[in-house]
């Protein structure tokens, strides 16, 4: 982002105002691309602010992509940028406006007008106006309700909102039919968008020519493609010219006359039939325009013919010539930002003759032109040097003969392949020697058309043959790019070569495909090459030795869905059980991230209570006390909500306990009620209350369903057409407690309105008059994604069979801590593939999905009923394993009449905790706790721990693998009393000489050792994932960082010892009163700026008796308006 020193005035220079009409795809590429000049101050201190006028009332979004709003009916998922990346400029830098349509423009003032009335003077404007899509006019017909053009999201909100209005049968013994006239690139994309709404029986493509894309292709390929569409399903009517639209009474479509006089009845009618581009701007200011097939007229340097005034994109005629694709219009982006920023440094770049080879999937067919596509029929454009020089010796032309004869044959030569079995077809155009390859078309088999782009690009003599060429594609699939020079362009659309992917993962800027695309742009328009750019990265990381591997961690050499069927079908049980089938070292403790993961696979298959001895030491954080764990070492408390639907009766008890403990209540986003700031030890007896009350784990710390989120529906609201509250409780009800690789949320609203916000849950339910429209893969949180719809108008009787398949798939296959939304993306074929897995059964395991899920359904048991129910697992609900005395860790404040921890201090404890035990002046060996205690730790997965309280001092001590460890309980990164909860883990075996394992620390291991040579393991922090050395004391991933550790032995008594200084001098050095962080500590209050500026006092409301309203002056903001540039509904530029 260009910092305010780049977009502000400077020593006297007066920045630069660019103007940018039009906020599309050329539009905002010009944006990104000048943005990113700016970052560094420019050496003429030259600076700009931008200000971009956009047409519609939306961000940049992505044109290519539009056919993909029918399964998500969502703009944001179209967006180019989000809204944050907007903010994220300074306004001095970037300010951007929607819904400002420019009405005129004069060159001579230098400025443009909006509709509104608004003047926005300019030094520099940049039309971006982009094209219209042509409607015959001159056919009769054409203004007809249910006549629609594909262009924009507004004309496809249009088509989706009339397509409601038609009947199922409009006529007897017809269904809806729609028809698209134009068999071009845009015809095929609108008759996919008619397919997708799935509402006409039929949906038919008019296409004038012999076949369709007409443009791109030659007959054979066209005949190939248009055969294939047909088995699509589309009807395809070759050689039609629509002569006339009728109409009914009430002005719509009721069918189309055909010039060879035929009809066909339809009720919608889609005009594909090719772009205008829009100069009518620049025209009516008198700038120079074409005259033949419009377009604003501008030269090499992408200038127009006024002063200033430069044209990009759809709307600009270089050469005569306007450009329909995104690639050209990208290309004048970035040569037009480069010479604004850089021409006083550098020779200015001029436009050049685009490339406009195009690789597509139109109705699942592959579809690629390059090059010269054309050249044996109208003749090469252009040359190699070399084959020009030979042909100009071999041309020398007999006018006689041209005048008798015609023109010769073109100077090249055709290589064709058809393979009508596997729907193939290929056609190459080479110079008459075979050296050069001019241009080509592909059908089906397109995978080796990101290689031969360069070839024509840069003319480059080919070294095998013509044949060998044409058959050269990979028969084992798509490869990883490794062959590829670095210039060659694998995103026509952004054009982004291969080195521009490989540069940003090699200088660290960019460590996810994620990151790669919004660096480059690579994948973000037809997206077409994301499978190449995935393959580039991959190996990009493989070669710098940062290959990301499935694995779970150093103990497993399998995914967690490997690992996941390994467990289900040899029934393992027990973490020793899965080391020795499955695990690197089958005597392994395992650690912090295969633990969990491990727990989270065994839930899935047997459903255990997770505080049973042989699963207590797998479970993560949370699940290990039934609750979230807070900053100060607290729990939440939780209870289910079905639906959002709670009766009075358990309000009242859940206010009661709440006010008993003294608990910080909130409302959460779930529909359900947070209580925070309960203690380990009081957690048995508040579940208690709220268990006997007829509530139960709302499951909250798990990584297993949390809610289904519900509006009111049918149940009260006056729009509702579902019952979105009662599927919404039998969901939760179903699902409640099953586990999974993450948490799991879910949504039901009762009609197109969406209050429940199902549209980014992990499935969500949105009801329509024949059933539910059922969306899946989307979620919240950092990386917000929109789900997709699985399947539409689905009986209430098959949502539970559907989304069972769909929850137990996504729980056999999903990576570790893999939302559901990662793992759609990752799932080979997507959305698609899901469809054919879960409703078409391509797998062959729905009944198995079903059946594995309804033995989890039939498993349930409430953890926390059983909890109390148990002596064995209430006992671990304990402050102090010695003494029943309880501390606090962590000082609370009043903030909005609750209590909560004061915050964070700001840095951690550095203090050399570890080197206590040279520094103390005495030890000696204390009993502080019996044996007995840790009974059974040697057969459990995570040993067993304690907390010892010694004075004021906290202790952990642990018993793992007969082995004795003893530190303090402090974490000091935050200061948290938190250690003795962690997970263990320790380092997979080092391999010898000889090529066996040593259990030995050395100089050159991770892991440390005890004076017996055995390795030491470490326990992970709960809050934040620190390990620590439960021997000396180092903090693995942190250097910073040291606990202090103690001897410790069990002896002939029955007692543990352990060697500890004077209590005294312990309290001085690891007391809780010295370490528990105090108000303050954290620096001013987080808000207390603004708190400041608002004067904020808390919640506001009016006392009994003080008059309601108050009369609003207006006085002092019209005041302020005199001179600062009137109304204010324009900033003054």
């Amino acid at each position: 982002m260009p910092s305010a020193d780049n977009t502000v005035e400077m020593a006297g220079v007066e920045p630069k105002k660019i103007v940018v009409v039009g906020l599309g795809m050329v539009g905002i590429s010009f944006i990104e691309k000048l943005l990113k000049h700016l970052i560094r101050p420019l050496p003429s201190g030259l600076t700009y602010t931008i200000l971009v006028l956009g047409e519609e009332p939306h961000l940049a979004y992505n044109r290519v992509g539009l056919t993909s709003f029918f399964a998500h009916r969502s703009v944001s998922q179209l967006l180019l940028n989000p809204p944050e990346w907007y903010a994220s400029h300074p306004p001095s830098a970037l300010t951007h406006r929607l819904s400002a349509r420019v009405v005129s423009l004069d060159p001579a003032a230098r400025a443009v007008r909006t509709a509104d009335g608004a003047a926005h003077p300019y030094d520099v404007l940049v039309l971006a106006t982009g094209s219209d899509a042509v409607l015959p006019r001159h056919t009769p017909g054409h203004d007809a309700r249910g006549v629609f053009v594909y262009r924009t999201v507004a004309d496809l909100e249009g088509l989706i909102a009339y397509s409601k209005e038609i009947p199922e049968s409009p006529a007897p013994g017809r269904g809806r039919v729609g028809i698209v006239v134009g068999g071009g690139l845009l015809g095929l994309e609108a008759a996919k968008a008619m397919m997708d709404l799935e509402c006409f029986a039929t949906v038919a493509v008019v296409e004038r020519n012999r076949w369709v894309l007409s443009r791109q292709l030659d007959a054979d390929a066209g005949g190939m493609v248009v055969q294939q569409v047909r088995e699509l399903g589309v009807e395809v009517l070759l050689g039609k010219r629509v002569g006339r639209v009728e109409v009914g009474e009430a002005g719509e479509v009721k069918g189309v006359w055909f010039e060879d006089g035929e009809f066909m009845a339809c009720d919608v009618v889609c005009f594909a039939i090719g772009v205008r581009p829009r100069d009518e701007l620049a025209r009516e200011a008198g700038i120079a325009c074409a005259d033949r097939g419009g377009g604003i007229v501008v030269d090499d340097g992408l200038r127009t013919s006024a002063e200033d005034v430069y044209a990009i994109g759809e709307c600009a005629s270089w050469k005569g010539q306007t450009f329909g694709l995104i690639a050209p219009g990208v290309e004048m982006a970035d040569v037009l930002a480069f010479n604004l920023t850089q021409a006083s440094e550098h020779q200015p770049r001029v436009y050049k003759r685009p490339d406009l080879s195009t690789k597509l999937k139109l109705l699942g067919v592959e579809v690629a032109s390059f090059g010269d596509f054309f050249a044996d029929r109208d003749g090469p454009k252009e040359l190699p040097a070399k084959a020009k020089r030979r042909a100009a010796q071999n041309g020398r032309v007999d006018v006689v003969k041209t005048m008798v004869d015609g023109l010769p044959p073109a100077p090249v030569k055709a290589l064709t392949y058809k393979d009508p079995f596997q729907n193939v077809y290929k056609k190459f155009i080479f110079t008459m020697d075979g050296k050069y390859l001019l241009g080509g078309m592909m059908i089906g088999d397109t995978r080796d058309y990101v290689k031969l782009v360069p070839l024509v690009k840069n003319q480059k003599e080919l070294d095998v043959a013509p044949s060998e060429l044409i058959l050269g594609a990979k028969k084992d699939g798509e490869d990883d790019g490794g062959d590829l020079d670095d210039d060659t362009q694998i995103c026509s659309c952004h054009n982004v070569t291969k080195k521009d992917v490989v540069t940003v993962v090699k200088d660290g800027s960019c460590k996810s495909l994620g990151e790669v695309k919004s660096c480059t742009k690579a994948g973000t328009g037809c997206g077409g090459c994301m499978p190449l750019v995935t393959a580039i990265f991959n190996r990009t990381m493989a070669d710098m030795g940062n290959e990301v591997k499935n694995n779970l961690c150093p103990h497993f050499t399998h995914s967690r869905a490997e690992l996941y069927h390994i467990v289900m079908v040899k029934q393992l049980k027990t973490l020793p059980d899965v080391m020795r089938e499955a695990g690197v070292d089958a005597n392994s403790v395992g650690c912090e991230a295969c633990k969990p993961a491990v727990a989270s696979i065994f839930s899935s298959l047997w459903n255990t209570h997770v505080m049973d001895a042989t699963t207590f030491g797998l479970q993560e954080t949370n699940d290990r006390y039934l609750g979230n764990i807070q900053r100060n070492g607290t729990y939440s408390v939780i209870p289910r909500v079905s639906g959002g639907e709670i009766t009075p009766d358990k309000l009242v008890v859940i206010g009661e306990v709440a006010k008993e403990y003294n608990l910080y209540t909130k409302i959460t986003g779930g529909q359900r009620i947070d209580m925070f700031g309960a203690k380990k030890q009081d957690l048995l007896e508040i579940w208690r209350r709220l268990v006997n009350a007829g509530m139960e784990s709302g499951h909250a710390y798990a990584k297993s369903l949390r809610t289904v989120k519900s509006c009111v529906g049918t149940t009260w609201c006056r729009y509702g057409i579902g019952d979105s509250v009662g599927m919404a409780v039998r969901l939760e009800e179903r699902y409640k407690s099953i586990r999974g690789p993450h948490k799991i949320k879910g949504g039901v609203s009762g009609c197109v309105r969406e209050c429940a916000e199902a549209q980014n849950k992990d499935f969500g339910l949105i009801a329509s008059e024949k059933g539910f429209n059922v969306f899946v893969g989307g979620n919240g949180g950092a990386n917000p994604r929109h789900s997709e719809l699985l399947a539409k108008d689905v009986a209430p009787t098959e949502v539970i069979p559907l989304l069972d398949r769909y929850l137990m798939f996504y729980i056999r296959t999903a990576d570790k801590l893999q939302r559901t939304a990662r793992w759609l993306e990752a799932l080979p074929g997507g959305i698609a593939y899901l469809r054919d897995v879960v409703i078409n059964d391509k797998l062959g395991i729905c009944a198995s999905l079903e059946a594995q899920m309804q033995e989890l359904v039939d498993s349930f048991f409430d953890e926390w009923a059983e909890a109390i129910a148990s002596p064995a697992i209430a006992a671990k609900f304990a402050q102090f394993a010695n003494t029943s005395e309880t501390v606090e860790n962590m000082e609370v404040e009043l903030d909005r009449g609750q209590t909560r921890p004061v915050m964070w201090a700001k840095e951690p404890a550095k203090d050399d905790f570890k080197g206590l035990r040279k520094r103390w002046s005495s030890t000696t060996w204390q009993p502080v706790l019996e044996a007995s205690y840790f009974a059974g730790a040697d057969k459990t997965p995570n040993g067993i721990s304690a907390t010892i309280k010694r004075g004021d001092t906290q202790l952990a001590v642990w018993r793992i693998r007969g082995r004795y460890f003893a530190t303090q309980q402090m974490c000091p990164h935050k200061r948290a009393f938190v250690l003795s909860d962690g997970l263990i883990g320790e380092d997979t075996p080092a391999p010898t000489a000889n090529g066996g394992a040593t259990n030995g620390g050395g100089a050159d291991s991770s892991c440390s050792s005890n004076p017996n040579g055995i390795s030491s393991p470490w326990v992970s922090c709960p809050n934040h994932k620190r390990n620590f050395d439960l021997s000396n004391g180092d903090c693995k991933n942190d250097s910073e960082l040291s606990i202090a550790t103690f001897e410790v032995e069990e002896r002939d008594d029955g007692s543990i010892y352990v060697k500890l200084p004077p209590v005294e001098e312990l309290d001085a050095e690891l007391g809780t009163s010295r370490w528990i962080v105090k108000k303050g500590e954290a620096g001013p209050a987080q808000f207390s700026e603004l708190d400041k500026k608002i004067a904020f006092k808390g919640h506001r409301a009016k006392k009994p008796g003080v008059k309601p309203h108050t009369e609003l002056g207006m006085r002092k903001p019209v005041a302020l308006m005199v001179g600062g540039g009137g109304c204010g509904s324009a900033p003054d530029w």
